[in-house]
């Protein structure tokens, strides 16, 4: 057998192996189910160095925490997280934000229905199993499954929120009314960080709104189990986010963590905060103005790990809004700052990213 062979052979089994796991419908939790004390190789992430995960220890860095306290009734008080917030999306493109809005109760119960979501018997689960994203309820694991060089350690409950949401029977029992009422907050407080962000750049307040910025909203409910040798392996691998902008509720067993200055910094839990974080084609609309940076979860012994991801996005699909070309904001420009990223429709954006695997390098292909 030739090297070509051999290669070919390998990724016949992989591929085998991929099949075999996604063919079970019970994702990553089926696993631990089972009792797995050795995590299968489709999961082992062979550029993984553990030992980076100490860099950030002794970090001198902490991602920027923000009071959104009276900002739509204070002129002082908005001026202020005005200012923090653009100073934040360029140095870390990572913030937390407290006095938010959203009452704990419903954060605490927002994590609580993706639990009962992802720990509810096996076959109501199974019955919601697809990778068919065209759906507005999906639960899977791992979306680009198929195309990624390794899996990561976590399952998923996506609900497409859009401004037509799924009618309410559609969506799971164990976290129906809480996610109606959470992603409707959410969507209202990503208004607000919208204005916040356009009047920081020097635009009217409408101006990213008006550009539909906070028209899609995706909430997708990870469940990280605990994993048996988690010093293989990663929740989430580094990557950045594809959309506009990201608001991420997590529980208080951590992870989370963002790239800054070449170091990983952990990213702590605050109770009743929300980590919000700048998305590519936000980074893009500013021509670099803004920064979405690459981020990660590690796995841990310890669990489950619980996040709700709400994103603010293009549309996905073969549509009108799919076709629509995004470049930077021309209010932005000058001789002095001229663009840095070629035009692009979300469908082109998509497929490069998800081609080989969710974040890598996304926006560089797009730059003069």
């Amino acid at each position: 057998m030739n090297q070509v062979e051999a290669e070919i052979g390998l990724r016949n089994e992989w591929n085998s192996e991929i099949k075999a796991f996604d063919d079970t419908k019970l994702g990553v939790k089926g696993l631990v189910d089972a009792g797995v004390l050795k995590i299968p190789r489709i999961f082992i992430h062979p550029q993984h160095n553990p030992l980076d995960k100490l860099a950030c220890e002794d970090s001198q860095f902490s991602i920027p925490t923000i009071d959104l306290q009276g900002v739509n009734s204070d002129v002082i008080l908005r001026a202020k997280a005005i200012e923090k917030i653009q100073n934040a999306c360029e140095k870390w493109g990572f913030f937390q934000v407290v006095n938010h809005g959203i009452p704990k109760s419903d954060l605490e119960e927002m994590l609580a229905g993706i639990r009962r979501f992802h720990e509810q018997d096996a076959e109501v689960k199974k019955e919601f199993y697809s990778r068919d994203l065209k759906k507005k309820v999906v639960f899977l694991s791992n979306f680009d499954l198929f195309q990624a060089p390794t899996v990561n350690w976590r399952d998923t409950l996506g609900l497409n929120m859009d401004s037509i949401p799924p009618e309410p029977e559609t969506l799971p029992a164990a976290c129906r009314e809480i996610a109606m009422g959470y992603s409707k907050q959410v969507h209202r407080l990503g208004i607000t960080l919208f204005e916040l962000l356009s009047v920081g750049l020097g635009l009217d307040a409408n101006h990213l709104k008006d550009m539909e910025c906070a028209e899609r909203l995706s909430l997708l409910g990870h469940y990280f189990p605990p994993c048996p040798e988690p010093e293989l392996t990663l929740g989430i691998r580094s990557h950045s986010d594809s959309g506009f902008m990201t608001i991420l509720l997590q529980d208080q067993l951590g992870g989370l963590q963002v790239c800054h200055e070449n170091q990983w910094v952990d990213v702590p839990p605050i109770p009743g905060a929300l980590i919000v974080n700048v998305g590519d084609f936000l980074q893009l609309l500013t021509n670099d103005k803004l920064k979405s940076v690459h981020h990660r979860v590690i796995a841990k012994q310890a669990g489950p790990r619980i996040s709700v991801a709400c994103f603010f996005r293009t549309e996905f699909f073969d549509t009108e809004d799919n076709s629509r070309c995004y470049g930077p904001i021309q209010e932005l420009l000058s001789e002095e700052n001229p663009p840095v990223y070629q035009e692009t429709t979300a469908e082109d954006y998509l497929k490069h990213y998800y081609s080989k695997g969710s974040g890598t390098a996304s926006l560089l292909h797009l730059k003069f």
